[in-house]
This record gives structure tokens, sequence and C-alpha cells, in this order.
């Protein structure tokens, strides 16, 4: 990280003028896949951006290499989500930050009292804030007021997509809702590899369980699947679910345990959590995702 760090000094010594490429784009940085897809639908063709991290990246975990810091010094604009989601990255930002180049961390944008709150994370939040949908809408706001400020002169695209995109987001929340709510209140119980979907359950509803917690730096010792798979039997519960960034073999010692006990317990198949899935997909767009979850969460718990 020393490394990563004397290279993201040296070079923006010579990257201050923060100039756009040659077709008159701003250059565009993000990181995790949820704000890649959110800043191209905002940005359309008017920019140019570039994903850090791609399907099945775990941004708790991501560390960024030296092709990594020279996208970040070249680049017009930084989104992140921030609230120490993205750990192994927050001095790579300091540093970048004091370079006259300020990364913009999206969830500190959010008011921080409607929050959950987390002792797992330096912010003292838990930064899965994109699965409520009323805080991604915030984001999409912040962006756009970014691009603008960046681009004047493409105000009115960037604005005009906004509307598009926060239209596309009403429709989502009321698609949803009406799956949701085709289960029974008693049935929403979520179990997944880590906590990442507490906003979604609070939004929703679900009583959500993590056998790893917040962060996935963080490993399931025998004691947590003991006590996951008792709460299993103890609520009846059908369908567990393993994430797209989170090694599966952690769910599967949880349904082994359960088995061990005399119960069964089916994997209800798996839920993109702190990344997309493939580019091209309908899991690859944030829209997509949410209701594929929701969808796969449904019929499995039913």
């Amino acid at each position: 990280m020393k490394k990563i760090i004397a290279i993201v000094l040296i070079v923006a010594c010579f990257s201050c003028k923060n100039e756009t490429k040659s077709d008159g784009k701003l250059n565009i940085v993000t990181t995790t896949t949820m704000i890649t897809d959110l800043v191209k639908n905002i940005g359309g063709d008017y920019v140019n951006v570039q994903g850090l991290m791609g399907s099945g990246v775990d941004p708790h975990l991501y560390k960024a290499s030296e092709g990594d810091v020279t996208k970040l010094v070249e680049a017009n604009v930084i989104f992140y989500n921030g609230l120490h989601l993205e750990g192994k990255l927050v001095e790579v930002f300091e540093k970048m930050g004091s370079a006259t180049k300020t990364p913009i961390a999206l969830g500190e944008e959010l008011d921080k009292s409607t929050l959950i709150g987390s002792d797992y994370f330096a912010s003292n939040y838990d930064p899965h804030v994109w699965f409520d949908i009323n805080y991604f809408k915030q984001f999409v706001k912040k962006v756009t007021e970014v691009l603008s400020e960046k681009n004047p002169e493409n105000t009115e695209n960037f604005k005009a997509n906004e509307i598009k995109y926060i239209a596309k987001l009403d429709a989502l929340q009321s698609k949803i809702r009406a799956v949701i709510e085709s289960l029974p209140k008693e049935k929403r119980i979520l179990v997944t590899a880590h906590d990442a979907f507490n906003y979604f359950g609070k939004a929703y509803e679900f009583e959500v369980v993590g056998l790893q917690g917040l962060s996935t730096a963080t490993e399931a010792g025998v004691q947590d699947v003991q006590k996951l798979s008792a709460f299993i039997i103890e609520k009846n519960i059908k369908a567990i679910f393993v994430e797209s960034s989170v090694p599966k073999r952690t769910i599967e010692a949880l349904q082994a345990a359960v088995k061990s006990k005399g119960h069964e317990v089916e994997i209800g198949g798996t839920l993109y959590s702190d990344a997309l899935g493939n580019a091209g997909t309908l899991e690859g767009t944030y829209i997509g995702m949410f209701e594929y979850n929701v969808n796969t969460i449904v019929n499995a718990l039913k």
C-alpha cells in the first residue's frame, strides 16, 4: 500500500490541471459496479466511465493496483461509496484528496442519523446503503450535481437523464413492493453469507441475518455456524442464500450444520450483494440486480 500511495503522490503532481480527454468528455472513475452503472445512466454519451471493480468483486477486500492508481490520477471525477465500504482504498483516496483531487464519497452525503450503525466499520455505519432505493436516488442527485458542475455545457442533458433514471427507480420500487407483499411477513427472514441486506430488510420488513457480519474481512467461526443453524431450525426457515461476491463454502457449511441436526434447509439461490452481475446481463444493472434479488428471495421463501 505504501508503494501505491507514493505513486499517487508522484503522478498527481503532474495531473493538477485535471484536463479532459482529447474527445472533450469528462473522464470518470468509479469503484463499485453499482456506482459505475449509475454514472453511466446519468453521464450517458457525454462522459467516459471506468469502473475499478467488476462483477463478483468484493469491495471490502479490494486493493488498488498500480494501473488503478493511474486511472484515478488521470480522472476528472472519482465517485466511490464511502462509509468505509472500500476499506483498502481509503488511504489512497485520502492522499489523492490532499493532492488537489477530491474523490467524492456518495455515502457521506446521506443523513447519518438515518443510517444503520455498525462497529465493524471505521465510519461506524453499515455502508451497504444502495439496498435502500431512496438512498440510491440521493446518489443519483449528487452525481448529477457534480457532473453538471464539471461540465456545465451538458447540464441539461445530465438533468434529463436524471429525470428518466429516477422515473425508472420509482417504477422499480412499485414493482418489487408488489412482489414482496406476496410473501407473508412471518416468512420474511433472510439468511445470507454476510450482513449486506440490512437496509433492504429495514425498507421491506425482513429480518436479516448474515453469517459473517457486515464485513467479509471477518470470517465466520464454528460457533457462528452452530448458532445460526439453531436459529434456522427454530424459525423453520425454508431457504438460505449464497452471495455472488462471497465464497459459497460458508453457506454450504451452514446447510451441513442444519442437516447434521436432522433438519433440511435449501440454498435458495445466489444473491448479488456487493457487486452486480456480468455486464450485458439483466443482473449487470442496478435495476435488474434488484429485481433479480427480490424474485429469488420471494420464490425461495414462499
